[in-house]
């Protein structure tokens, strides 16, 4: 069946396109919904109007995501975790994670941008994916370290001896 759809329906195409799809989908739920409808002379004109500018609006969302994706392109981001002797981190990085460091960096990425085959769990340098579209994507080089390296102190060296001596300090006042 033959519908015209009113809204943008990922996988099967943009508002305005006469798509063609089985009968009981449409049925069901594209013409139930009102996401789609048939496609008469009379519709297809009434939505000539809005189709035209869903594609501007289309193209502007997609010359920002390239910007975006060329901003991000090469950046390297290093994600300090905790690590047991063998180098195998407790919990791993995922997405949301390697987002985060991309933010807090400056870039514009969401979770949904990172693409990993699976949460990393161990120490190294890896190069992940970003997708920002069907075919606008980009790379970025993460480097995951322990807590002890990259200027980050280890608990139980230095830091917990400082509060020892403040309360030192505190009973030779009185």
């Amino acid at each position: 069946m033959k519908v015209l759809l009113h809204v943008d329906v990922p996988k099967l195409g943009f508002l305005g396109d006469i798509v063609e799809v089985k009968d009981g989908y449409a049925r069901n739920c594209l013409l139930p919904q009102r996401m789609a409808v048939q496609p008469t002379e009379a519709n297809i004109k009434a939505i000539a109007e809005e189709k035209a500018r869903q594609a501007e609006v289309r193209r502007l969302a997609k010359e920002e995501l390239v910007r975006a994706a060329k901003a991000v392109d090469g950046a390297n981001v290093t994600i300090v975790a905790n690590v047991n002797e063998q180098g195998h981190l407790f919990g791993s990085v995922a997405e949301a994670e390697i987002a985060k460091a991309l933010q807090e960096q400056g870039f514009s990425v969401q979770p949904k941008h990172v693409k990993l085959p699976e949460h990393l769990r161990q120490l190294g340098e890896y190069e992940v994916v970003l997708s920002f579209g069907a075919d606008v994507k980009a790379n970025v080089n993460l480097a995951i370290v322990s807590e002890g390296q990259n200027g980050v102190e280890e608990p139980g060296t230095e830091s917990e001896s400082e509060p020892e001596s403040s309360a030192a300090e505190d009973n030779t006042d009185e």
